[in-house]
C-alpha cells in the first residue's frame, strides 16, 4: 500500500510541509474530477469548522469574543467553499 499513496507539499507564509496519503483516500472523497490538493483542502476546510465549532459551541464556559470573531469568518469561507453551511452539510444545527 506504500507505493499507492500520493504526497502533496502544503505551502504557507512560514514554510512548507510534506502530506503523504493513501492514493484511495483521495478517490473516495474526490467529486468530479477534484484533484488531490482540492480534496484534501476540502477535508482540511471541514476539519477546521468541526474544531471551531466544537470549541465555541461545545467548550467549557463562554467562548471569547476573539473566538467567535474566527468562528464567524470561517464559516463565511466554508459557505463560500461548499455553498452551504457547516449545519446544513453535517445536519448539525444549534
Amino acid at each position: 500500500m506504500a507505493d499507492n499513496t500520493v504526497e502533496l507539499t502544503l505551502s504557507g507564509p512560514d514554510g512548507d510541509d510534506e502530506l503523504t496519503l493513501p492514493a484511495p483516500l483521495i478517490d473516495m472523497f474526490s467529486e468530479d474530477d477534484e484533484s488531490a490538493a482540492e480534496v484534501v483542502g476540502d477535508l482540511a476546510m471541514i476539519n477546521a469548522a468541526q474544531q471551531i465549532h466544537a470549541a465555541t459551541a461545545h467548550g467549557q464556559g463562554e467562548p471569547s469574543e476573539e473566538l467567535q470573531a474566527v468562528e464567524s469568518v470561517l464559516m463565511g469561507q466554508f459557505e463560500e467553499r461548499f455553498g452551504q453551511t457547516f449545519g446544513e452539510m453535517t445536519g448539525h444545527q444549534h
